[in-house]
Formats: C-alpha cells, structure tokens, sequence
C-alpha cells in the first residue's frame, strides 16, 4: 500500500467521524495557541520597552530624590522627598567626567486649555538643553533658549497628543496660545511624534522654562524653596562611562547631602540600561511560565489524541484484521494509524498558529503591545508534530501487533 494510499484511508477515517476529531485537536490547538499569545504578548512588551527607551535615550541616566520618611515604618515613595536641589546639577556639571550635559525639570499635571478644549497633561519645567538630554526632536518651531529661561518667559513646547486634543491633529499650533492654571502661554514648538507604548505617552505633555515653572506656575518641589527638582537627566557622553558616570554621581550627591557611611541615598539613580536589562529579565520569567502552562496543554492534548486513537484501535478491530488478511502488513498498520495520529495533530496545530496570531492582533484593539516571533510559531508547530507522533505510537504499535484471526473473529 503506497503512502499515498495510506494517507487516504487515514483522511477517510477522520472525515467519518468529524465531531470525535475537532474534539481530539482541541488540546492541541488551546496549546499552540496559548503558546504563541503568551510568547507574542511578551516580546510585544519587549519591545514597547525597548521603544520606549529609545525614545527618551540609552545613554541618558535618571536621577529622582529619595523617598520621604515618617516615623516609624511610615514612608512615602520614591521621589516623594525633596533631596535634589539646582545646586547638585551645577555641581554634576562642573565636577563629573563623562557628562555632557545635565537638565534639572519640575513637574506635575494640570489642565491646558485653548479655543475652549482642554486636556489633562504633564508640564514640565526644563532647562533649554532638555531636548539634547531627552532626545527630543521637533516638528515644529523651536525649543526655549537659556534666556528665555532665565527671563521666565512664558512660553511652551508641546507634545503632538496635546496639539491633537485643544487644536486638532496636524493643526499648525506654532504662535498660538494656551492657558495654564490663569496663566498665557505662547506655543513656540512642537516636538515630534516618538509614539505611545501602552499607557505611556511621551508625546502628551508640555515643556515650559524651568524658572517659569518654579517662580511663575509649579513652584518647587519641596515647596519650601525654589531650587528644590523633582528630578534630574545626566546626558552621558558614551555609554561605555556610563557606569563610572554613575559612581561618580552618586559619591558627589552622597557627599553634597552630607551623608554618613552607614546611611541609605537619599536619591535614586535610574540608567535606562539597567532598566531594559530588567525588563527582559521579567519577560524571559513570563515567557517561560506561559510556555510551561501552554506545553501542560499540549501534553494534555497528545494524552487526548492516545485515548481516541487507541478507542478507534478498539473499535475498527475487525478492518484491521481484513487488511491484514487481504495482505496488510504490520508496517503498513502502523504506518496508517500513526499517520492518522499525525494528521490530527498536525491540524490542530494549524488551528492553533491561526488562533494564537489572531489573538496577538487582537490584543491590540486594546491597546495591548504584541509581536508575533516567527522561531515561536516554527517551534510550536514542530512541538505540536511530536506529540502526535509520540502519543501517536502506542495505539500504532497495538493495531499492528493484532492478530489477524483474532481481529476477524472481534465483536
């Protein structure tokens, strides 16, 4: 019986019993399935972090105040003390090799509003090297100068989201103003678009001089004085420093808060490094729990796929045992229910590569980030395969091994 033959009586047998068979594949389609979403959503999230740190610079470094204590065990969270001061950015400029630039920024959120729209944004008040540190490009006019800084003008550069929201997408926003909390700002910019990754958007804020910020609008963020910063980005001169860049920081702002030897920082220093270093550390844990639940799947399905074929074994006893009168050997037995066993496998494992892709196009309607890698589906596919050879085996194995007058003689 050539192998073309075979394939035909295994497609036969399937097609009779259609509703026994789309049950058989579930196991392996939920697996494949689950396989390829959990794998897509991860590297989606791989990459909207990767993006996103692109964005806002790999050799920038991140620094934020420490967290505030209360008494006892009571704190508050990090960045919620006022440790940093315009001082330690003079003082990091001035006395750290491998900086090319430092930007101190005040932040918070409020309402703009303009034509009678408004939107809730973050404004920050930033130094005129901002867009240097943060890798900020613009689209269109131009970024506040150091003596418009100095002069507390009141201008702003805005994010593209915001010019969508009060003015309209693609408006031209440049010599128009804007309100915020009472006060008129003219809009000399706009930034270019770097892209949304999930809930955080880049493009929906505003930047304002730092001493308009601190003297005109947001003041400080202690409160108390007016040079307190609610954080600071060191632009590094080359990656390669960044880690001595980092130890220099943190001597200089230790020794500058007159802190002792046994006590904490009271500041956070964040390189973006680091921080995508982690990320990926936490995609690769979930990748690989995903993965594990989504093999218990597939094995479930294979154990599924035995049972049935090992059923059909049972119930097509008496054709077996004419095959084999009418000359059937025990290889081409084998050959045919390991085929059918294959197939089955091999069809849910379709199902599933269809299944898992149109769940990762389908999380993006909900603004969730996926990408589908193709090694995962190959590997997936290939794994789906195997189960049904293996779990295929034993049912094979036992229809060949029947007796042909034992097989003609079953009820």
């Amino acid at each position: 019986m050539s192998i073309w033959e075979t394939i035909q009586v295994c497609l036969e047998a399937i097609v009779a019993n259609r509703l026994r068979s789309a049950l058989t594949m579930l196991g392996i389609i939920f697996g494949v399935g689950a396989v390829i979403g959990a794998v897509s959503l991860t590297a989606g999230a791989r990459l909207a972090t990767l993006k996103r740190f692109a964005a806002m610079g790999t050799n920038t470094l991140h620094i934020m105040p420490g967290q505030m204590r209360g008494p006892g065990p009571v704190g508050g969270g990090m960045g919620s003390a006022s440790t940093l001061t315009l001082g330690d950015a003079d003082a990091l400029q001035q006395r750290v090799l491998g900086i090319e630039a430092v930007a101190p920024e005040v932040s918070t959120h409020a309402q703009v509003k303009a034509g009678g729209k408004n939107t809730s944004t973050s404004i920050t008040g930033a130094s005129d090297n901002y867009p240097a540190v943060e890798n900020i490009t613009l689209a269109q006019g131009r970024f506040f100068s150091a003596d418009e800084v100095k002069q507390r003008r009141k201008v702003a550069v805005l994010g593209p989201t915001v010019v969508a929201n009060i003015f309209g997408r693609g408006a031209v926003a440049t010599g128009r103003e804007i309100k915020i909390r009472g006060l008129t700002f003219d809009v000399i910019g706009v930034c270019a678009t770097k892209g949304a990754t999930g809930p955080f958007d880049p493009d929906d804020a505003v930047y304002i001089p730092l001493d308009t910020a601190i003297y005109r609008l947001i003041g400080s963020a202690g409160g108390t004085t007016h040079d307190t910063l609610n954080g600071l980005d060191v632009l590094v001169t080359d990656t390669g420093v960044a880690d001595s860049v980092k130890r220099q920081i943190q001597a200089l702002l230790r020794q500058r808060h007159k802190l002792k030897a046994g006590d904490s920082n009271d500041f956070m220093i964040m390189a973006a490094a680091d921080i995508i270093q982690g990320e990926e550390a936490s995609n690769q844990i979930l990748t690989l729990l995903f993965s594990s639940i989504a093999i218990v799947s597939l094995l479930v399905g294979g154990i599924g796929i035995m049972n049935i074929m090992l059923v059909s074994v049972t119930e097509r006893t008496r054709e077996i045992g004419l095959r084999k009168a009418l000359g059937a050997t025990p290889r081409d037995i084998l050959l045919q229910f390991l085929i059918e066993s294959l197939t089955l496998s091999l069809a849910g494992g379709l199902v599933g590569v269809a299944c898992g892709i149109g769940t990762a196009w389908l999380v993006r309607l909900f603004g969730l980030n996926s990408s589908v890698p193709v090694p995962w589906v190959a590997l997936s596919f290939s794994f789906a395969a195997a189960v049904g050879i293996i779990f295929g085996l034993l049912p094979a194995r036992k229809a060949a091994e029947l007796d042909p007058v034992e097989a003609l003689r079953h009820e």
